[in-house]
């Protein structure tokens, strides 16, 4: 089994310029399915399409960070040499110290080949942020660059997989997975009063959840003692599926614009064949290249 993409070298290298662009970016999770969503933002950042705002859940907020701090080609470069590095990825280290199958110290931890940079991402002309779920409640929280305690760890919380990993403690908050309670967080952004909204998804327009799917016996072993958070876990589905056919309308409205996978086979959120994953961050670069006049032209359209 190959441990690097084979094409790693041609994933692109750069840097966002100083442009930003009215309008707030809505990127979906999906574990390493999420690869797709950085082919999406580098070909945007080479395109000077760097929005004001940028949200993200689970590994959509990991994307939304690096994106933030306009480094081209970083996510994927991470993700496609360190996806069978066990300091990254299902090795002890991670379950000990992370508590989980996935290493967000090692995610976030200095990279010699590509320090971030975090004087661009910290810059208070742009927005970031990170959507957790409160397991007290069951309810989504914003939490924001700038406004919160610590932003990393909040983006720890927005990617720590239900059932795979614990609990991640945000500004006092026990926190999951964002995507728990706010699958893609297209609401909020027009809530926070964006005209110009670019959601970008992991899966097929006319992909939907499966609702017979049932996990109810599980969900109240694992989480009992939170039982809001349980009810919440029992409805995702359907609230996904929800949320999808409600940015359908929005889309076929004009109101936002949706890049999503032009084929309908997508990598799995803990894809194993490395080949598929890179081939499906190339898939994102491609779309967003494909379509990428067309969002100028939405993004310069006056209301």
């Amino acid at each position: 089994m190959e441990k690097v993409y084979s094409k790693i070298n041609q994933i692109p290298w750069g840097h966002a310029s100083l442009e930003i662009k009215e309008g707030c970016v809505v990127c979906e999770g999906g574990a390493f399915r999420a690869v797709y969503g950085e082919g999406v933002l580098d070909a945007m950042m080479e395109n000077d399409l760097n929005m004001e705002c940028t949200i993200g859940v689970s590994a959509g907020a990991m994307n939304g960070y690096n994106y933030v701090a306009g480094q081209i080609g970083r996510s994927a470069r991470f993700n496609l040499s360190h996806r069978f590095d066990l300091n990254y990825v299902g090795g002890p280290k991670t379950i000990l110290h992370n508590k989980g199958i996935i290493g967000s110290d090692y995610a976030f931890g200095p990279i010699r080949e590509e320090p971030f940079d975090r004087l661009f991402f910290e810059r208070e002309t742009r927005r970031f942020v990170a959507v957790v779920t409160n397991c007290l409640d069951g309810q989504a929280y914003y939490m924001e660059k700038g406004k919160c305690s610590d932003i990393e760890i909040a983006i720890q919380a927005s990617a720590s997989l239900p059932f795979a990993s614990s609990m991640v403690e945000v500004d006092g908050m026990p926190c999951l997975d964002g995507g728990i309670s706010d699958h893609i967080p297209v609401q909020w952004a027009i809530d926070q009063g964006y005209k110009k909204i670019i959601v970008i998804k992991t899966q097929h327009n006319d992909y939907r959840k499966n609702e017979d799917e049932k996990m109810d016996p599980m969900i109240d072993v694992m989480y009992h003692k939170y039982p809001s958070l349980c009810e919440k876990l029992k409805n995702m589905n359907h609230e996904y599926n929800e949320t999808c056919d409600y940015i359908d309308e929005l889309r076929q409205q004009g109101k936002i614009f949706v890049i999503s996978p032009s084929i309908n086979d997508p990598a799995s959120r803990l894809e194993h064949d490395i080949e598929k994953l890179g081939d499906w961050y190339f898939l994102g670069y491609q779309d967003a290249y494909n379509q990428m006049e067309e969002l100028k032209n939405y993004l310069n359209q006056k209301d």
